[in-house]
């Protein structure tokens, strides 16, 4: 079946910087976009980024846009974001999800996506 395990996720003063990384298993990976999404408490889950088959193609939430890089490695069947200049609003359970590659949207809307990880939780300190 398929596996979406994150990892990397941690506590981090304002300021700092923090890498994600998501493995995936199960699937052709390389077929598949990817996303990142991050749900804070009290709040409903959110896009955050999201990149394309072709590792060329990405799109951010306009709150991360040039703070946080996505990026797959589609030999290693992952994904990462480098997440940098953190802020407090920035803590959140973030979760990758995959969707099978069709068309050229981004697609930003989780129900959009067929698979999820458990989530990591990252906590930035003021």
């Amino acid at each position: 079946q398929v596996q979406l395990v994150e990892s990397g996720g941690g506590l981090v003063q304002a300021g700092g910087s923090l890498r994600l990384s998501c493995a995936a298993s199960g699937l052709v990976f390389s077929n598949y976009d990817m996303g990142w999404f991050r749900q804070a408490p009290g709040k409903e889950r959110e896009f955050v980024a999201t990149i394309k088959w072709n590792p060329g193609l990405t799109f951010y939430a306009d709150s991360v846009k040039g703070r946080f890089t996505i990026s797959r490695d589609n030999a290693m069947a992952a994904i990462f974001l480098q997440m940098n200049t953190l802020k407090p609003e920035d803590t959140a359970v973030y979760y990758c999800a995959a969707r099978y590659a069709s068309g050229s949207a981004y697609r930003i809307r989780d129900h959009e996506y067929d698979y999820w990880g458990q989530g990591t939780q990252v906590t930035v300190s003021s």
